[in-house]
């Protein structure tokens, strides 16, 4: 590190340069991200897939559908309404490739809908918008589109929406914060440079890997959050780091020691985030895999601008660094950090059950946590394709009943497999949770040995066509269960794994939540796993302790535990203004990834100055104590610009989206300030030189350090 710094500052001005150009090309690829970006990434590679497969390209089942739901008011006639929805299909009829399943609506309720099937699903986006041009309100009459490729749609908008917004939001209030943090302008848009630069970049990266991979729309959100939020901090803590060293050392001493200790600093600190994002790759699911790619690209991005582009500007900049100073710097005998910090070295066991206690409250009500897979209630109210969808389901759903899709498969034709498939649907009907099912059977009313019989009558054929083709026939199961409940996944789970006289695979809602919920379970320990042992890995070789690492981790997980606690009771019961609601089936898996690596940030930023000095010293005391001091403003404000940048998701509209930044920003606030500023301080005075034991350095004091 002490080479790189050297090497940075003598050509300083060619690696401005370079990142400046990279930053200009980058920014003409990350405008297009939205573009290569689509769905809300819930895909797994599992019979769900294969069976929406079989029925579009054996049973010509449409690939993708929308839904029109037409209404009136009270005071319209019905014959008047049934002209209007003619027309509004007839225009329909103009878009290509559309076919309307429905050319007569059922009124219920003053509402009707039509079902547009389309055989292309590349082109959805397209054909979303050729429907939208011929769709039109009239007097008492309106007409809203819905359905998933149109909540999907619109799902992407909101987000480039939101991404904007939260922009607005939360750069303005980390200016103010990195005014007060650094009393000057130029030390405060540092940072902000840094931080714009490194997301810039990562997101024109992450277009070209939209271009090979199939991306979540999820990834505008979080992708800029986190590395906004961790290219700010990480100039931060370089920048407060060099105007100390600019005090006492010329220039190119002062970048070279900076990045030795701060640049070290992030180095690990970024690693142990990319540890947690690597983690969440181990499971298979789409928006998962997107998520962490992208939070990849961004660590990466900041932590190398970190270590490059900012030790290059500063190099340039010099002492400028500090001219437009606008506060004056307050000259106290003991600072109140100072002050704070003896405070709670004196107090260890008491500051140490108040902090406990703290978290083991918070922590209480996520025994209650239901988690769910996020549909069109994800998006903001204002948006007609959601209150279609409610309208939809409220008028014509039936909430207790969900339609299971099987293709049962035979080693021979499935004409000549008959009296096996019957075989079969017998059994599915003996069981108490269906109510009906539909197959070649239902739509004849005949039996096996009759239809053998009947095979070559024509009469017969559209039946054969509908539900067989080669050695696979398909059926229908309807269940008295909720598409998302465990009754039903469940079932699906447990009929795909019986020996039957023949192969099934299964289909439908149902199937999906089933597949995506044991994915994340099975895997989850895994990935978990990986995590906490890799992270034990690199703060045992970053602070050469065994115990440093396991309180660390420990306490990570317990102030994750009490920010669960606290969402639960925001989200899942609706207090403070938030609409309730379940929480977002990927916010504990995000959190945990993303959070507990952030979290480390200011564990490293704290115990590396710790370390510092106690080399230096070999007092555990002072080195807590006067680390402590040196580092809380810096956390503080770092912890604060992480809350904001994070925190202003929290004024989105996508529901995931307002979670996963409010989520992010407690768990931030409680890390920052019960953990960092009272939990560790007090563990460090009372565990003492234990602290730093470790079996494979007996002598751990040196005069200088670096």
């Amino acid at each position: 590190m002490n080479r790189l710094g050297k090497l940075i500052f003598k050509y300083r001005k060619l690696v401005v340069i370079l990142w400046t150009t990279l930053f200009l090309l980058s920014g003409i690829y990350a405008l297009k991200l939205p573009s290569v970006l689509g769905g809300s990434g819930f895909e797994y590679d599992g019979s769900y897939k294969e069976v929406e497969k079989i029925m579009n390209e054996d049973f010509n089942i449409p690939a993708s559908s929308l839904i029109l739901l037409f209404e009136k008011n009270n005071d319209a006639t019905d014959q008047d309404f049934s002209t209007y929805i003619g027309d509004t299909l007839t225009r329909i009829r103009e878009v290509k490739d559309v076919e309307i399943q429905q050319s007569l609506p059922q009124l219920k309720d003053n509402r009707a809908f039509a079902i547009l099937s389309f055989s292309n699903k590349d082109q959805m986006p397209k054909n979303i918008a050729n429907v939208r041009d011929k769709l039109k309100d009239e007097g008492s009459f309106s007409v809203g589109l819905t359905g998933r490729a149109v909540i999907e749609e619109d799902m992407n908008q909101a987000a480039q929406d939101d991404l904007v917004r939260a922009e607005l939001i939360g750069i303005p209030i980390a200016l103010i914060v990195l005014l007060l943090a650094f009393r000057g302008v130029i030390a405060a848009l540092i940072p902000l440079i840094t931080g714009f630069v490194s997301v810039v970049v990562a997101m024109g990266m992450l277009y070209f890997t939209g271009q090979k991979l199939d991306l979540s729309i999820f990834v505008l959100n979080t992708a800029p959050m986190i590395g906004l939020a961790l290219g700010i901090d990480f100039a931060l803590l370089f920048v407060n780091r060099f105007r100390e060293e600019l005090e006492m050392k010329a220039t190119d001493n002062a970048i070279e020691k900076t990045v030795a200790t701060s640049g070290r600093a992030i180095l690990f600190s970024g690693f142990c985030v990319l540890l947690g994002l690597i983690g969440m790759l181990l499971i298979q699911v789409g928006v998962f895999q997107s998520v962490a790619l992208g939070g990849i690209a961004v660590v990466f991005t900041s932590v190398l601008a970190a270590n490059t582009f900012l030790p290059a500007l500063l190099s340039v900049i010099g002492p400028h660094i500090n001219k437009w100073m606008i506060l004056k710097s307050k000259e106290e005998k003991e600072s109140s950090w100072h002050r704070f910090a003896r405070y709670v070295m004196k107090r260890p066991v008491v500051m140490a059950l108040v902090a406990i206690v703290l978290l083991i409250t918070g922590l209480l009500p996520i025994g209650d946590m239901r988690i769910a897979i996020p549909e069109a209630d994800a998006l903001p109210t204002s948006y007609e394709s959601r209150t279609s969808f409610e309208k939809y389901k409220e008028t014509f759903g039936d909430k207790d009943k969900t339609v299971v899709y099987i293709v049962a498969s035979s080693e021979k034709e499935m004409v000549d497999s008959l009296e096996k498939l019957e075989n079969v649907i017998q059994d599915i009907q003996a069981d108490p949770l269906v109510s009906e099912v539909d197959s070649i059977f239902s739509a004849t009313q005949m039996s096996a040995e009759e239809l053998i019989a009947a095979k070559e009558i024509p009469q017969f054929t559209p039946a054969f066509e509908q539900f067989t083709n080669g050695n696979e026939g398909f059926l229908q199961v309807k269940l008295n269960a909720k598409n998302s409940s465990e009754k039903a996944k469940d079932w699906v789970r447990d009929w795909e794994k019986k020996k039957t006289d023949l192969s099934l695979k299964i289909g439908g809602e149902s199937k999906f939540h089933q597949e995506i919920f044991d994915e994340i379970i099975n895997k989850i320990v895994y990935s978990l796993g990986f995590i906490l042992i890799s992270t034990y890995i690199v703060l045992f070789i970053a602070f050469r302790s065994v115990l440093i690492p396991l309180k660390a981790i420990l306490m990570n997980v317990v102030s994750l535990g009490c920010t669960f606690g606290i969402i639960v009771w925001l989200f899942q019961e609706g207090h403070l203004g938030f609409h309730a609601s379940d929480i977002a089936l990927m916010i504990p898996v995000f959190a945990f990834s993303i959070v507990f690596g952030l979290s480390m940030d200011y564990e490293v930023f704290l115990i590396s100055r710790i370390y510092e000095i106690y080399l230096e010293t070999g007092n555990n005391d002072k080195a807590t104590l006067e680390g402590l001091t040196s580092t809380s403003k810096i956390i503080t404000s770092a912890a604060a610009i992480m809350i904001v940048i994070t925190g202003a998701f929290g004024f989105t509209g996508i529901i995931p989206v307002q979670q996963m930044g409010v989520t992010i920003a407690l768990a931030i606030f409680i890390d920052a300030t019960i953990v960092r500023m009272v939990l560790v301080p007090s563990l460090m005075k009372l565990l003492g030189d234990v602290n730093w034991w470790s079996p494979f350095h007996k002598q751990r004091r040196v005069k200088q350090y670096g």
